[in-house]
């Protein structure tokens, strides 16, 4: 299982960042997808989730609800993260992740935001 987060960045309140996550070795749209992050010295957070194959319901925590959009390509084994009008405690590594809160539990390596003006 490997999977691949790209996109984070540097940005501006009130900007916009689109992450990407590439997965390899496992059927991807088998599985229902997550984001999570964890800022400076916090716990690991859940922020989204996106349903498999047979269900593409997508969840947000309250946080970011309205702001962060989840979306998958099944065809390119990929997971998204639109993420819009960024706030500074957004600022965290961003990390796509199979089974979350499970002992099954995987997770890339992750993609920095940092949100500063």
């Amino acid at each position: 299982v490997q999977l691949m987060e790209s996109g984070g960045g540097l940005v501006q309140p009130g900007g916009s960042l689109r992450l990407s996550c590439a997965a390899s070795g496992f059927t991807f749209s088998d599985y229902h997808m997550y984001w999570v992050r964890q800022a400076p010295g916090k716990a690991l957070e859940w922020v989204s989730s996106i349903g498999n194959s047979r269900s593409f319901v997508a969840v947000y925590a309250d946080s970011v609800k309205g702001r962060f959009t989840v979306t998958r390509d099944n065809a390119k084994n990929t997971l998204y993260l639109q993420m819009n009008n960024l706030r500074i405690e957004d600022t965290a590594v961003y990390y796509c992740a199979r089974n979350f809160g499970t002992t099954e539990q995987k997770k890339g390596q992750g993609t920095q935001v940092t949100v500063a003006s």
